[in-house]
């Protein structure tokens, strides 16, 4: 079982924090980083568009993916925000196991 990072951004703190709740609560993610005020630069509907977003990294399973993607759709306010999904190659084993422990519970 390959354990993923699942990089996101969201609008506001608020919605991070919402959003991570739920997947932890729901056991879709073992644990979701937020990391604030990060600055985009990014075209959008043919504009140069700069915004502060956050940051979401939450760990998961490659199992638990595609209900993780439609978990966060449904709570996000973007059209179209950026959830992708990174498969870690290597790391602490203690660590990896408990993402696996945390989420199949």
């Amino acid at each position: 079982m390959t354990v993923h990072f699942i990089y996101m951004t969201a609008a506001s703190k608020a919605e991070a924090r919402n959003i991570g709740k739920a997947l932890v609560e729901s056991r879709l993610a073992a644990c979701v980083n937020i990391l604030d005020n990060m600055q985009s630069i990014y075209r959008w509907e043919e504009k140069i568009q700069e915004d502060s977003e956050v940051v979401l990294i939450a760990k998961t399973t490659e199992a638990l993916v595609p209900r993780l993607i439609d978990k966060v759709k449904s709570l996000h306010s973007y059209d179209c925000p950026c959830i992708v999904s990174l498969p870690v190659i290597d790391g602490y084993p203690p660590f990896l196991d408990w993402i696996k422990t945390e989420v199949e519970k």
